[in-house]
């Protein structure tokens, strides 16, 4: 029987349909999770504060895209921008300032407690400027390079952050980042205390939720808003100098585009949505410390580009979802089922960053062009398959 292939713009049309209520489900899934989906596959669905991490590291993910993805730039040193987003939410919600007095506005702590309380959504904002300044900064001197060399330069600074931050605590007599013990006690989202009474409906502080659905909610809307702006990014002027920069760099420097102008706005970009999900993930969990910033975070999140599919939007999301989903909940699920099934008593913790690596090498073995890869990355990729290889004359075929 032969398939039938639909028309492009009926495929088009379902795509968007299911893409609608992919993300209807998942705005649904904390109220699906607590009523129906508790009493099935308990141990292999993630609760809502999970989720939540799922989706924070999605946009991470989704953050590089713009700098591997779209401008073809490795990056291995991702991790600084989320330290940055983390302490300037560190800075701005919490007690780490005391000695300035008490400095609310628009917080979600009640008015005279000690420290820098800003409202959380300024210090999200905050948060991703100060981390896009960060990139700038970074960029300019390093951007020069290209390949090898650019990766270890920002394998450097992916190590320099965290030694900083772990090092502040004296800077000329002044304590910046609490050193290794972190910042602690730093508030949560909300809407604050006279929106709450205006409109019972939205919580003061997320914090004094039951659960953590409106953290999710807000993840979610992240991503979304993430997904949007690469889409509108990717088919503008500036991104297909991206991609013209990632095809061939010395060809779109002929063409006029601006190379160094360029990275450095894929790099701002990047580190934009870098900073705003740690400092997210900091608002919920209400702590960091530098722990936290080790470079296996940037791999991990390279790792979401890579296998999802480099440059493609939607690869980027589905790879990020699968593999933080894989590292904070299938593994252990998977190792509580063996045991169960077996009645063995294996700690799957030992071994996960084994199986993790065998996980990553099998798929890249498999479909190393990603889950879901870009047209253009596909059709090289089948164009290195049918070439055919070339012999030597005098050699066996």
């Amino acid at each position: 029987m032969r398939a039938v292939r639909l028309p492009a713009a009926r495929r088009t049309r379902l795509l968007r349909l299911l893409l609608v209520l992919s993300f209807c489900l998942l705005a649904l899934y904390p109220w699906l999770y607590t009523n129906y989906l508790t009493t099935v596959l308990t141990q292999w669905l993630p609760d809502t504060s999970t989720a939540f991490v799922i989706l924070a590291f999605t946009v991470m993910g989704l953050g590089l895209n713009f700098v591997v993805g779209y401008a073809g730039l490795l990056d291995l040193g991702y991790v600084a921008f989320f330290a940055a987003g983390a302490y300037v939410a560190g800075w701005l919600a919490s007690q780490q300032f005391a000695n300035v007095g008490s400095v609310v506005f628009g917080g979600t702590v009640l008015p005279g407690t000690p420290g820098i309380h800003l409202s959380p959504w300024l210090v999200l904002l905050f948060a991703a400027v100060f981390s896009a300044t960060l990139g700038v900064l970074i960029g300019v001197p390093t951007l020069r390079l290209r390949g090898d060399y650019l990766a270890i330069v920002t394998l450097g600074f992916g190590a320099i952050i965290p030694q900083f931050v772990r090092n502040g605590d004296n800077l000329g007599g002044f304590n910046l980042t609490n050193g290794s013990f972190g910042m602690n006690g730093i508030d949560g989202l909300g809407f604050g205390v006279a929106v709450h009474h205006a409109i019972p409906v939205l919580p003061a502080n997320f914090l004094n939720e039951l659960d953590s659905r409106w953290y999710y909610w807000m993840a979610l809307a992240m991503v979304v808003f993430t997904i949007g702006s690469s889409l509108l990014l990717r088919d503008s002027r500036l991104g297909r100098a991206w991609i013209a920069i990632r095809e061939d760099e010395d060809a779109a420097a002929a063409m006029g585009v601006p190379l160094m102008r360029t990275k450095t706005l894929a790099y701002m970009i990047g580190a934009f949505f870098g900073g705003a999900a740690g400092c997210l993930i900091t608002l919920q969990g209400g702590a960091t410390s530098p722990e936290a910033f080790s470079l296996q975070v940037s791999i991990f999140v390279l790792c979401m580009v890579i296998l999802g599919g480099i440059g493609n939007v939607w690869g980027v999301t589905l790879g990020g979802l699968l593999l933080t989903y894989v590292n904070y909940q299938g593994l252990f699920a998977a190792g509580h089922t063996f045991n169960s099934t077996f009645g063995t008593n294996i700690d799957v913790s030992k071994y996960s960053y084994l199986i993790y690596g065998v996980l990553i090498v099998l798929f890249m073995l498999v479909r190393p062009e990603g889950l879901i890869p870009s047209a253009r990355r596909q059709a090289e990729r089948h164009e290195e398959d049918e070439e055919e290889p070339v012999t030597v004359e005098g050699s066996p075929p």
